[in-house]
């Protein structure tokens, strides 16, 4: 049988908390089983649920953490460092905006903390092989951001030097995620410098086309957007490591279009929606995904501007493993295949005949 994608899965940072079921491993992924989820994937940076420090250095840590899931009746589909990967490049815009997701003792020190930003990846790297995982998810950090839209005029040269230093910080942590055998696959979304097809490509470029360098696919911020979501697959599914399943809408108005109006998630043209609730084609999704051999887990980020997280996980399940798609290794219409040889295919092409 050919290889087909695995899921459901379910992203924990969205449900993590200080009350239970929700404050410890254990009991987490025994509540996402409950609902039908057969793997989670855990964010690093959360010690309620997992810890990383331990985890790049214990092989009983991780056996610890595996054994944990297995108990609970899931797995782990792979690790998030989407808070220390954005910390990697932050423009000084942002700077107070990001030192929430840094430890206090680098906070307002910009060096100290990409440096500890830097060493949570390497950290992440040891871990995930220690694992036993092959896909990592995280985020890029941006420094040429706020220069996204083109007015004033972008001095020339401007982004060109933003990417090369984005890919002068990460060429070593993605060789340290080749060492551990493991794919880094980066959320393409806005706020990030990898947020669109050409940026990843950009950034492709300057690191060599480095072969841990991978995509974690999310159509809600391709909808957002108003990019061609399908397409993206076709175009990139060589590099895409990993997949969000996040539904969005986007219905602009005589008031608002993509960019929003400095509105709330609510009231937004573009917002993000439980699964089913908006605009995405999941089951065009979900076909050229199966179509291009994509192996890796479904996994839910539940984020919603009018639903509850809990109504949203609890639909999540069914709603993945209804469109999961079990590869098949035989031709519709075998049945109707007749024995030939070279001599016959010879003579239906007329090429034996005088």
């Amino acid at each position: 049988m050919t290889a087909s994608m695995r899921g459901p899965g379910i992203f924990l940072a969205q449900f993590a908390g200080d009350a239970a079921p929700f404050n410890n491993l254990r009991a987490i992924a025994g509540w996402a089983a409950a609902l039908g989820y057969a793997g989670v994937q855990v964010p690093s940076w959360d010690r309620r649920l997992f810890d990383l420090d331990r985890a790049a250095d214990s092989d009983t840590y991780c056996d610890e953490i595996k054994g944990t899931l297995a108990d609970a009746g899931v797995v782990l589909t792979e690790l998030s460092t989407h808070l220390q990967g954005q910390l990697v490049a932050v423009h000084p815009a942002y700077d107070e905006a990001f030192d929430g997701f840094a430890p206090t003792v680098v906070r307002g020190n910009r060096s100290a903390r990409q440096a500890w930003a830097v060493e949570q990846l390497l950290k992440a790297a040891r871990a995930s092989a220690r694992l036993g995982l092959t896909a990592h998810a995280t985020f890029s950090g941006a420094l040429a951001w706020p220069y996204m839209y083109p007015w004033p005029q972008r001095p020339p040269g401007l982004i060109e030097t933003a990417f090369e230093t984005l890919a002068t910080r990460w060429r070593p942590i993605l060789d340290a995620f080749d060492a551990a055998g493991v794919d880094v696959c980066f959320e393409i979304h806005p706020g990030e410098d990898l947020h669109d097809g050409a940026s990843f490509e950009m950034f492709l470029t300057r690191i060599g086309h480095h072969a841990r360098c991978k995509i974690l696919y999310d159509p809600s911020h391709f909808v957002l957007q108003q990019l061609d979501y399908l397409g993206f697959i076709d175009l990139y599914h060589e590099r895409i490591g990993a997949f969000h399943v996040k539904d969005a809408e986007f219905n602009p108005t005589a008031r608002q279009g993509v960019y929003g109006g400095y509105q709330s998630w609510a009231e937004r043209a573009g917002r993000f929606r439980s699964l089913g609730d908006g605009q995405v084609n999941f089951r065009g999704i979900f076909s050229r995904l199966a179509q291009h051999g994509f192996a890796g887990w479904a996994v839910l980020e539940w984020e919603c501007a009018i639903k509850s997280a809990e109504q949203g996980a609890r639909e999540g399940a069914p709603f993945i493993r209804e469109h999961l798609i079990q590869v098949t290794d035989k031709a519709f219409d075998d049945f109707a295949a007749a024995a030939t040889d070279d001599a016959a295919n010879r003579r239906m092409l007329g090429l034996d005949r005088g």
